[in-house]
């Protein structure tokens, strides 16, 4: 094996084996969650679909919801990607609209936040809702000044409009353009 920094490169592997087991297990999970429901998936699922031991599984993740985490992190990420790059040429109230609207809509489209929140549908997930890193994502991709209570505003609209959705795309525009300007 090869010495890279503190990591131990495997020639086999190809990489980092600890990164890429966790890199695996995180996609096999997503693959159940996706054609079973988040709350029909346990981690004996997940091992066994892996091709590991549960004490392998808990050495990755020490439990199903930060395995979850994981999962919805990988998401976030691709979420916060596209959104970025769509309001990259907006300002101002502008900004924040479109900010919100494309987050919805990436959201929507993202398999395992769709099936997140189609199986919450009525509910609230106050995780998300209080959440300091979907608040600092927020900031970031609006353009306001930092403001923990406006990122939680805009967190909670996002949220309301992913739960609670208008008929269609146009309703939803019109109520954060009212509301936003």
């Amino acid at each position: 094996m090869a010495v890279s920094g503190e990591q131990r490169v495997d020639w086999l592997a190809g990489g980092v084996r600890r990164s890429l087991a966790a890199d695996r297990i995180v996609a096999i999970a997503s693959e159940l969650f996706l054609a079973r429901g988040f709350d029909e998936v346990g981690m004996d699922d997940i091992a066994e679909r892996a091709g590991c031991s549960r004490a392998t599984l808990y050495r990755h993740f020490p439990g199903r919801a930060a395995l979850i985490d994981a999962v919805m992190a990988k998401s976030a990420v691709a979420v916060t990607e596209r959104v970025a790059a769509a309001v990259r040429r907006y300002e101002g109230s502008r900004r924040i609209v479109e900010a919100i609207l494309a987050s919805v809509t990436a959201v929507r489209s993202d398999p395992a936040l769709a099936r997140w929140f189609a199986e919450r549908a009525g509910g609230s997930d106050e995780v998300f809702a209080s959440s300091t890193e979907l608040g600092r994502i927020a900031t970031m991709l609006t353009g306001i000044a930092p403001d923990d209570e406006a990122a939680q505003w805009i967190v909670r609209v996002v949220l309301s409009l992913l739960v609670w959705p208008l008929p269609d795309a146009a309703s939803e525009r019109r109520m954060v353009e009212r509301f936003v300007r």
